[in-house]
């Protein structure tokens, strides 16, 4: 393995650990949501069902995510496509993230640290899967049956 592949294969396991911690909010009392709600400073959490169901469901998809990336960096090599799709949707979703927090009044401490933190880790992992591809040119491809290659 080389350097690059480690540290993609780190990046994308922290990434992958840290966005899995969302599985508490899936689960955590609603009393729990407001007071986060509240300590970030965003006010009052909404009294409807839509806003439960959304903090809910959007934690869950960022811990399903989280569990991708951890599979992703299990195995580089053979996930250098689906890693590439990952890096690539992250770079296009922090655009659209930005977008939407600016569209929705989000604080600047939030505008700032939610789109381009995304823009930047998923360039991050473009070009680390880049190197790590440049660095593994010549070396033997597993066919999808398993065994290397003729």
């Amino acid at each position: 393995m080389t350097a690059s592949e480690r540290v993609l294969s780190v990046l994308l396991r922290v990434c992958g650990a840290v966005a899995g911690l969302a599985v508490v909010a899936v689960f955590m009392p609603r009393v729990w949501i407001g007071a986060c709600h509240e300590c970030l400073g965003l006010g009052p959490f909404p009294d409807a069902p839509v806003a439960e169901y959304l903090a809910r469901s959007l934690s869950m998809f960022y811990a399903l995510a989280g569990a991708v990336f951890w599979l992703l960096g299990g195995d580089v090599r053979r996930n250098r496509r689906a890693i590439g799709v990952a890096g690539a949707a992250m770079v296009v979703s922090g655009l659209v993230l930005l977008v939407i927090d600016l569209r929705a009044g989000m604080p600047g401490w939030w505008v700032a640290s939610e789109g381009p933190w995304a823009v930047v880790l998923g360039a991050v992992i473009l070009a680390l899967r880049a190197r790590a591809g440049a660095g593994t040119q010549g070396a033997p491809r597993a066919r999808q049956g398993g065994g290397p290659l003729p």
